[in-house]
């Protein structure tokens, strides 16, 4: 059970790397993206911590972090949206000429 754990929680990684990699026309996909690499980081570590039998401390400070990063991402995204009217990358460099 606890290599399949492993395997699940990898395999959602590199698919959010590849989403990640791949998918980047649109601020929002890269923004579901990040978490769904952090959501799989979080899995694997919480998985390690069960394992070895440690504190369950770091998960609970990761998961702030996480929410901070994702209430960054949005405020970013909702301006990007206001002064530019969508979120495409596109049209956001070439704005800037």
């Amino acid at each position: 059970m606890y290599m399949f754990s492993i395997f699940t929680s990898l395999s959602i990684y590199f698919a959010g790397i590849y989403i990640f990699s791949f998918k980047r026309k649109h601020l929002l996909m890269v923004l579901l993206s990040l978490e769904y690499i952090v959501l799989s980081l979080f899995l694997l570590v919480v998985v390690f911590l069960i394992s070895f039998d440690y504190d369950y401390f770091f998960p609970v400070v990761f998961l702030v972090f996480s929410v901070c990063e994702g209430a960054l991402g949005l405020s970013i995204l909702v301006s990007m949206i206001r002064s530019h009217g969508n979120d495409f990358f596109n049209s956001f460099f070439l704005s800037l000429c």
